[in-house]
């Protein structure tokens, strides 16, 4: 069969973004499908794959995000931008509810962070303090700027869910060894978190905050959008920035402009950013075997490369 899709990104953080709302995959085939398109070594790669799905009575639309071993994500910021666009598109709409695995969030067009470069408001909330809820097996109920109790490390952390699983520090300054060895480790699925958690590391950087994020069935990532979101609520949970006050996000890939509320004014979080579409293309994947061909390309979409380029050309 013949898959089409948009190769779009969010800060950076890259992803083949597919409409689905007619297609009939099941679960395991759209695994197959994520393994295959989002790897690194063969013709497309990504951090994931996007898919937009039906509506339903609370929700325009839906999106689903499948990391790049197939395992699938409750959220994904960044790719909740450009999925959101090409809702917007299909559906010539300017903003919606969309139905996240679980959790719904509100989505906007927004003014231009730079010319050319579309953007995309998005709302999400409440983050979650239960340590329940982030799957970490503690006593404590919450656990905000703390040590982890059988962790490997003693940093302080804040566990957030966002709804995905989020441990949070700060640091003076980013040790990306160190952050891969703790990022593996929760990798392994260990009984301390065995549904396995996104690790950040966050400095703060001209005013801001830089995030370097090791993502949970992704590995070190230039972008994760829910961890730029978590690191943001952690920031004013522990006094480093002011709730409510905007504040520039930096990453690898880039940056997005971040607010949040506090627990008791709702614990949401405002993300502005870009939504990029680089080109558009068609693949031949097998169902059966999860094999896929070579892309081939319709549409190149340089002005949008151009414009996100002359942005990272600001930054610096």
């Amino acid at each position: 069969m013949q898959i089409a899709f948009i190769k779009c990104h969010g800060s950076g953080n890259d992803f083949p973004l597919i409409d689905a709302r007619a297609m009939a995959l099941s679960d395991a085939q759209w695994a197959q499908l994520a393994r295959a398109l989002a790897d690194r070594n063969g013709p497309v790669g990504g951090d994931g794959i996007l898919l937009l799905t039906k509506g339903n009575d609370r929700a325009a639309f839906g999106m689903r995000m499948l990391n790049p071993d197939g395992s699938e994500a409750e959220t994904c910021l960044n790719g909740l931008r450009c999925t959101a666009r090409l809702g917007f598109e299909l559906l010539g709409v300017d903003r919606a509810s969309v139905q996240l695995k679980t959790s719904l969030a509100e989505v906007a067009r927004d003014p231009e962070l730079a010319p050319g470069v579309v953007t995309i408001r998005t709302q999400v909330g409440p983050a979650s303090l239960a340590t329940g809820d982030v799957g970490l097996k503690i006593d404590a109920a919450e656990l905000v700027d703390a040590p982890i109790p059988g962790f490997p490390s003693e940093r302080r952390f804040t566990a957030v869910a966002m709804p995905n699983p989020h441990l949070v520090t700060f640091v003076d300054t980013v040790d990306e060894a160190e952050l891969v060895a703790l990022g593996d480790w929760c990798e392994a699925a260990p009984a301390l978190i065995p549904g396995r958690a996104n690790v950040s590391f966050v400095a703060m950087q001209d005013g801001g905050l830089f995030v370097r994020t090791y993502e949970r069935g992704v590995g070190l990532t230039n972008s994760c959008g829910s961890a730029m979101a978590a690191s943001t609520f952690a920031a004013g949970l522990t006094g480093r920035i002011g709730f409510g006050a905007a504040v520039t996000v930096f990453n690898r890939g880039g940056m997005v402009r971040a607010s949040a509320t506090a627990p008791q004014d709702g614990a949401l979080v405002t993300i502005r950013g870009n939504a990029s579409f680089v080109y558009d293309a068609t693949i031949a994947f097998d169902p059966a075997t999860g094999a896929i061909g070579a892309p081939l390309v319709h549409n190149r979409r340089f002005d949008e490369a151009q414009a996100w380029d002359a942005l990272l050309e600001s930054l610096k």
